[in-house]
């Protein structure tokens, strides 16, 4: 079943990889820690911190998507995930530690065979549960004609601006 799962996951993502095995063991540590299967709706959710190979594996494994609103981002460039269960509020946030200095190919056999406890820092995360994802008003930007989501507009000389046309006014970026 695990090679028939990480196949799913490699024709998904379009190649194997290492990147790929890091978010794939998450996912599998995540599912067995919160006890939970594949997420239909917004069951669970993964705030993942980065936006690399591993994340294609979570999707895949979890049912965790960004068009769903339970795949949310905060960027911080590291390989960090934490996962919640809607139901109940349980949470867990996965580090991926360092490995032993070892060629490409060892790094990865390693990623896939040891115990999932070496290989991730398990914690609470330290925020809480995002809210569910909410459909909002669309806005036509007044500059460019574009429909932008309600929360995107921003007010400026008086009109209703997408992001893009929007000038940000940076002098208090000291």
């Amino acid at each position: 079943m695990q090679d028939e799962l990480w196949e799913k996951c490699v024709e998904f993502h379009g190649h194997s990889c290492g990147g790929l095995a890091i978010g794939y063991r998450a996912a599998l540590y995540a599912k067995k820690l919160l006890g939970t299967g594949r997420s239909e709706d917004e069951e669970i959710v993964c705030v993942a911190e980065n936006d690399a190979c591993g994340v294609d594996a979570i999707q895949v494994l979890l049912g965790c998507s960004a068009g769903k609103g339970n795949l949310l981002f905060r960027m911080r460039g590291k390989q960090a995930f934490s996962f919640f269960r809607r139901s109940d509020g349980k949470a867990v946030r996965l580090v991926a530690k360092e490995i032993p200095e070892m060629s490409k190919e060892e790094r990865f056999a390693y990623r896939m065979k040891s115990d999932a406890k070496d290989l991730f820092t398990v914690s609470e995360p330290g925020f809480s549960l995002p809210e569910r994802a909410r459909i909002f008003r669309s806005v036509r930007c007044e500059q460019c004609g574009e429909v932008t989501a309600e929360p995107m507009i921003r007010l400026q000389d008086g009109k209703k601006l997408c992001l893009d046309c929007f000038q940000a006014y940076d002098r208090f970026e000291v």
